[in-house]
């Protein structure tokens, strides 16, 4: 039996505030339990405004990445890339294995591979091979050599859905109806993406949102069982060749998480 008393998690999200939305709740659960908790975003946003430019958007941006992080008595970190310039390349790689040798995670989490833009997936795919070439000894980029391939969970994309529109069923879900208003609070944090995307998507709802594809998560979390869920976050879990297959998050949140077939 894992024990979570300062276990080392890692969420990495493509942008600041991505992670606030993908699994800030579960985080925080993982957090009351016990572990510590890193936050990761590959770039700092320098692309997310109308109003400043890259240097100064990129600060303000991190700034309240920084803040959110707080919340959560997280380390933050920056992976140094920049918007729309995230790449599956050998520097890429090297970069986000010296990341995981800095924290040495043993549960990460992370976008699905498949979402609705190009930035997500693309950190989704360098934190697979993290994941998997982190542990290799002779994958010369610095830093100590991870014990073991870490356990590797992708949030639900974006309003549950994939990039054709059609819905996603998850492998299982964490119950967060109790750590919505921390939800709330955390996204918070990052006014200028409010900003931005009211400017650019037409978007003045950005709290109520995200409420309310938590609370679709939690309907799917519901259906065809016995419990309620008011909220949740759904996730998959990578199950391939060398990773774990055991949902150390149910062992870690017990009574929290739903799995697909049991519902």
């Amino acid at each position: 039996m894992i024990q979570a008393q300062d276990l080392p998690i890692l969420a990495v999200g493509a942008h600041p505030d991505d992670v606030e939305m993908m699994c800030s709740g579960t985080l925080s659960l993982l957090r009351d339990a016990g572990c510590k908790i890193h936050i990761a975003t590959m770039t700092l946003g320098d692309c997310g405004s109308s109003e400043h430019p890259p240097d100064e958007i990129s600060r303000i941006r991190r700034e309240e990445a920084e803040a959110a992080a707080e919340m959560l008595d997280a380390e933050y970190h920056w992976g140094g890339f920049q918007d729309f310039c995230i790449f599956n390349d050998d520097s890429a790689n090297r970069a986000l294995t010296g990341l995981f040798r800095e924290v040495e995670p043993r549960i990460v989490l992370t976008h699905p591979p498949e979402d609705y833009i190009s930035d997500h997936e693309a950190t989704s795919r360098l934190v697979r091979n993290a994941c998997f070439y982190a542990p290799v000894p002779n994958y010369h980029d610095g830093g100590r050599a991870l014990a073991e391939v870490p356990w590797l969970f992708y949030a639900a994309p974006l309003e549950g859905i994939d990039i054709f529109g059609n819905p996603v069923d998850c492998h299982f879900w964490i119950d967060v109806g109790d750590r919505i208003d921390f939800k709330k609070r955390m996204l918070a944090c990052h006014q200028s993406q409010r900003d931005w995307l009211k400017k650019h998507h037409g978007m003045d709802e950005y709290l109520d949102s995200m409420v309310r594809w938590a609370r679709l998560q939690g309907e799917g979390a519901s259906s065809g069982g016995d419990t309620e869920v008011t909220h949740a976050e759904g996730f998959l879990q990578h199950r391939g060749h060398a990773y774990p297959r055991d949902n150390v998050l149910s062992q870690l949140l017990t009574g929290r998480v739903v799995e697909r077939d049991a519902r």
